[in-house]
């Protein structure tokens, strides 16, 4: 197309109708493309209502013992720390703040969110693994009230179902745990 415009374009000045033209003989489609926000899992309204209903319900079910959090992951985050500390604004004066800052890197922060409360547990840490997701779970199990009944809601991703949280969650819901059942990754994402 670019040689036929070049060409065209070398012999006399073009008209609005040869440029139409040329373009409709190119016949230029935009890219197909699925936004990835749009399940197309057949069972993906009804999984969707009862995520809605859970939160919808979450203050009922924590005065019935059962807790709902919410848990993902944010990877790559350049994390700014300031080298000196900002002193306490004064009234009448603007608020000032060094210019360096300390760069420690990229950490992947791992959160959750107590949902009957709006609590949020944090985690910051170099990787992302199954050991490193294992971690603040344990941490959430520390910090929460014991409850009867648990519904984590968490995505996809292979490190939510590791052996290392199955043991976990075992233990947290006082179930038996058994590794050499649980070793391959849909024994481990069922339980």
């Amino acid at each position: 197309m670019t040689a036929a415009l070049r060409d065209h374009t070398r012999a006399r000045a073009m008209s609005r109708s040869t440029l139409w033209r040329i373009l409709d003989e190119a016949d230029l489609k935009p890219p197909r493309s699925v936004y990835g926000l749009h399940s197309h899992a057949s069972a993906f309204a009804a999984k969707a209502r009862d995520l809605c209903n859970l939160d919808v319900n979450a203050l009922h079910f924590s005065q019935q013992g059962r807790l709902v959090i919410w848990v993902d992951e944010k990877t790559g985050r350049q994390i700014l720390q300031r080298t000196h500390p900002t002193p306490l604004a004064q009234p009448g004066k603007p608020d000032k703040r060094e210019q360096e800052d300390i760069r420690p890197g990229v950490r992947v922060l791992i959160a959750s969110l107590v949902v009957p409360t709006g609590q949020g547990l944090w985690h910051l840490g170099p990787t992302r693994t199954r050991k490193d997701f294992a971690a603040p779970l344990a941490n959430v199990l520390q910090q929460l009230p014991a409850m009867s009944r648990y519904d984590g809601v968490v995505d996809h991703l292979n490190t939510h179902w590791s052996l290392e949280v199955c043991r976990l969650r075992a233990a947290w819901c006082d179930l038996p745990f058994d590794p050499k059942a649980l070793q391959r990754g849909g024994q481990r994402r069922a339980f």
